[in-house]
């Protein structure tokens, strides 16, 4: 946190070597430690705002184009959409978007209880204290499960689900993050041996521009290594890339999902088929490698 220059507070967050965005915070509603991060939940500019160590998770005015960009390509390239596991994605927003398309159990599997207690709370966005509650609980399609990501996938059945969706923060080289290990290949691995016929493994991939590219470089080469077929959806409104990967051969799946749009449950706010057919080119230099 930067020392107090004016009449505001100012977060520095870090997007590359040499390179720092400054949020302006207008009102801290949450600051503290869980047992996993740091954690503030403020009013910026962008509205109510998450941010895990430093680096902006999601905000107001953001986290639809965030969340549909992670989950809408996942949800339209499966071919059932009827039992989903999210790995992370504390706000619950993903969680919502799978049952409003179909699913009969989202499984959302988060270490750190803390934080997606205090999202609830305080977020206007994602599950509120209530459906957290009876999540937990049970009570409904949504199960949450306060537990280990890496362990549940790891100990989980063959063909236990449609969708598998991881959604961390960054990959972060050169220190010991525990979420580090859920983006190796191995893990992908382990996430597509959980699939039904016809099923996806999705995640966030990192970021496609070309100063802060090397997760998504990583990534991209992970996904073709583990799955037979991988898209990518890099969202011309945000700055993030995802990638969706099934373990058999579709031939054009970025036409698959234009094809299964209109069926999809619900209208996306943030992507229609001129936007899946654009964000699916990967970015140039990473093609040219």
């Amino acid at each position: 946190m930067l020392p107090v220059t004016d009449e505001h507070r100012w977060l520095r967050e870090p997007l590359a070597d040499g390179m720092d965005r400054l949020w302006r915070l207008d009102e801290v509603i949450f600051e503290g430690k869980t047992q996993f991060q740091d954690m503030i939940i403020a009013r910026s500019a962008q509205g109510i705002s998450l941010f895990c160590g430093d680096e902006r998770q999601s905000t107001e005015f953001s986290q639809v184009t965030y969340h549909e960009a992670l989950i809408v390509p996942a949800l339209l390239l499966a071919d059932k959409v009827d039992r989903v596991l999210i790995i992370g994605s504390s706000e619950g927003v993903a969680s919502q978007m799978a049952v409003a398309a179909g699913a009969t159990v989202v499984d959302h599997v988060d270490i750190d209880e803390e934080c997606v207690r205090l999202c609830a709370e305080h977020l206007p966005y994602g599950y509120t204290t209530a459906e957290l509650n009876a999540a937990v609980a049970g009570e409904g399609p949504v199960k949450v499960h306060f537990a280990d990501g890496y362990k549940w996938v790891v100990d989980g059945k063959p063909g236990s689900y449609d969708i598998v969706l991881v959604d961390l923060p960054d990959e972060q080289d050169g220190v010991d993050a525990q979420h580090n290990r859920l983006y190796g290949a191995e893990f992908l691995a382990q996430c597509k041996a959980l699939l039904t016929e016809g099923g996806v493994v999705a995640g966030q991939a990192g970021c496609q521009t070309m100063w802060r590219n090397a997760t998504l470089g990583k990534m991209l080469d992970r996904f073709d290594q583990v799955c037979d077929t991988v898209a990518l959806y890099a969202s011309d409104e945000h700055e993030w890339a995802y990638l969706f990967g099934r373990a058999d051969k579709v031939e054009d799946p970025t036409q698959l999902m234009i094809d299964r749009l209109p069926r999809l449950g619900f209208t996306p706010e943030s992507i229609d088929a001129e936007a899946l057919r654009a964000n699916g080119v990967r970015p140039f230099r990473l093609r040219h490698r």
